[in-house]
C-alpha cells in the first residue's frame, strides 16, 4: 500500500520549520507502511561542496577511516559527520566522483544520496522512530519528500526503503507498482550505464529520470516521457535541487491529494497528512489529474 508525502516551502522565512511541519505528515502515513520509513531533505546550503549520505549496517563503523581514504584518493579535504546509522561525507569536488569512489572501493557501503543539497535517511521501523533517530523535527530546508513502506514484492531492509537517489540531488518515492521494471533496469544499466543496487522498481523509476535528465531534459520533460515509458500504476513524488514534482499514471488508481497556499505546497496519499499544516483551512486543495505533471520551483 505505502504512504508518500512531500512538502515544498515557498516562503523562505518558513524554511527553518521544514522538519517541524514535515514530521506529523509522515507520521500520519504509518499505517499505510509500517515496515520502514525514509526522508529526503533538501537543505539550503551556500556551500558548493559535494555531499554523500552513507549507510552501513555496523553501528560502530569507522566512518573517519573512509573519509581519510577518500581524501587521499581524491586529493581534497573530506569531512565526516555521523548521524545515527548514517554518515555524511563532504568534499569540494563533484559528488559523482565521490559516489564512484565509494562504489568501486567500498561496495559494502550503501550510498543513500549524492548531491550538494540532498540528504536521505531511511531505516526499517515505524516512521516516528526513524524520524526521531535522525533528528528530522529539527531539520531546516526548502523541501522534503518521505515514504512509509508496506513491502509486497521485496525484502524489508534499510536498502530497500524509499526514497531512492540515482543522480545528483534527485530523489523519488513511489506508491504503486511498475510492470516493466526488470526489462527497463537491464536497458538502463547495459545501454545507458545507470547502476542499480536493489531489485526495487522505484529505483528503476529514479534511474530512468536520471537518464532523461542526463540527456538534457527538464524534470517536467523527463516525467512526461515516463508516462509513455513506465508501465504500471503509480503516484510519484520527486525532489530535485530546486524543486518538487508530482505525477500520477494515466489511470490514477493510486490516491493522492495536493494542498497549496502562498507559503507552501504539500501532497500526500491521504488528506489527513495535510490537515494540521498552518493555513490549510484557506488552501487550494485538489486531487492531481491522471497523467499530468505538477512542478513547483523548477522547470
Amino acid at each position: 500500500m505505502c504512504g508518500i508525502v512531500g512538502l515544498y516551502i515557498k516562503n523562505k522565512d518558513q524554511r527553518s520549520r521544514l522538519g517541524q511541519l514535515f514530521r506529523p505528515m509522515l507520521s500520519e502515513m504509518t499505517d499505510r507502511g509500517p515496515d520502514s520509513a525514509g526522508i529526503a531533505v533538501y537543505r539550503e546550503d551556500s556551500s558548493t561542496d559535494g555531499k554523500l549520505t552513507l549507510y552501513h549496517d555496523n553501528p560502530d563503523f569507522h566512518w573517519h577511516v573512509i573519509a581519510d581514504e577518500m581524501e587521499s584518493a581524491l586529493k581534497t579535504p573530506v569531512t565526516e559527520e555521523r548521524i545515527a546509522s548514517h554518515a555524511i561525507l563532504r568534499a569540494a569536488t563533484d559528488p559523482s566522483k565521490m559516489r564512484e569512489w565509494i562504489d568501486k572501493t567500498h561496495p559494502e557501503i550503501r550510498v543513500m544520496s549524492a548531491g550538494r543539497v540532498l540528504e536521505i535517511y531511511k531505516e526499517v521501523g515505524l516512521a516516528d522512530a526513524v524520524m526521531e533517530r535522525f533528528g528530522v523535527p529539527q531539520m531546516a530546508g526548502s523541501h522534503a519528500v518521505g515514504h512509509t513502506r508496506m513491502a509486497t514484492e521485496s525484502a524489508v531492509t534499510t536498502e530497500g526503503a524509499h526514497p531512492f537517489n540515482t543522480g545528483n540531488d534527485l530523489c523519488l518515492v513511489h506508491n504503486g507498482s511498475l510492470s516493466n521494471h526488470n526489462r527497463l533496469r537491464e536497458w538502463l544499466r547495459d545501454k545507458r550505464g545507470i547502476p542499480f543496487k536493489t531489485e526495487n522498481d522505484t529505483e528503476v523509476a529514479a534511474g530512468y529520470l536520471t537518464w532523461r535528465l542526463n540527456e538534457g531534459a527538464s524534470i517536467k520533460e523527463a516525467l512526461e516521457a515516463g508516462i509513455k515509458d513506465l508501465d504500471g500504476f503509480y503516484t510519484f513524488a520527486v525532489g530535485t535541487a530546486d524543486g518538487f514534482s508530482v505525477l500520477r499514471d494515466p489511470i490514477a488508481c493510486k490516491p493522492a491529494v495536493i494542498a497549496e497556499t502562498d507559503d507552501w505546497v504539500a501532497m500526500s496519499s491521504e488528506f489527513r497528512a495535510l490537515a494540521d499544516l498552518p493555513g490549510v483551512d484557506k488552501a487550494t486543495i485538489w486531487e492531481p489529474k491522471p497523467g499530468t505533471v505538477y512542478t513547483w520551483g523548477t522547470a
